[in-house]
């Protein structure tokens, strides 16, 4: 695959870059590390999205959850969804309608409480999923190909140390 392929477009570089253009050479380090991070997550989340666009008329929100309904075929109800995708009911709601009256999921009584639903992949779904899925994988393989098999190690082993640091970082409480 050629690398063009993945080139955003003009007004997304603009918008990607200005994130590190907002450092100065003399801010902390810590700054200039976390608008670094900043820009490569919003490259990558740029070049997939368009390419769930293009590819398969999709966007990223219905692709995530698909994603959490295919690690969940018992189903997830409304509220663990909106949990699970860290946005609001509403949105939940809006997607599921869309996604219901594409025939890619649907609406289940739960039996257990006959006030809640439980969403669930149709086999339709299962199928469209499992095919953007394919390629999800494939183009963050090529995303990522710039960086060795031990490149990509280390990175995880750092992202682990920060994330375990953040998680217990109390910043602000005093």
């Amino acid at each position: 695959m050629t690398e063009a392929r993945f080139a955003p477009s003009s007004e997304q570089v603009s918008a990607i870059i200005d994130h590190e253009t907002r450092a100065r050479d003399d801010d902390h380090e810590a700054l200039r590390v976390w608008l670094r991070l900043l820009t490569c997550t919003n490259l990558v989340e740029s070049r997939l999205r368009n390419l769930l666009r293009t590819r398969f008329g999709s966007t990223l929100p219905r692709f995530d959850m698909m994603a959490q309904l295919d690690r969940h075929p018992e189903g997830l109800k409304m509220r663990e969804l909106s949990h699970r995708l860290m946005v609001t009911g509403g949105n939940v709601t809006g997607l599921t309608d869309k996604l219901v009256e594409e025939g890619l999921v649907e609406r289940r009584e739960d039996p257990r409480d006959r006030r809640a639903y439980s969403v669930h992949l149709t086999p339709e779904g299962k199928r469209a999923f499992k095919e953007m899925a394919k390629a999800h994988e494939k183009w963050v393989i090529e995303l990522f190909g710039g960086l060795e098999h031990d490149e990509k190690g280390e990175l995880m082993e750092l992202l682990n140390r920060l994330k375990g640091h953040l998680t217990r970082c109390d910043i602000g409480s005093t």
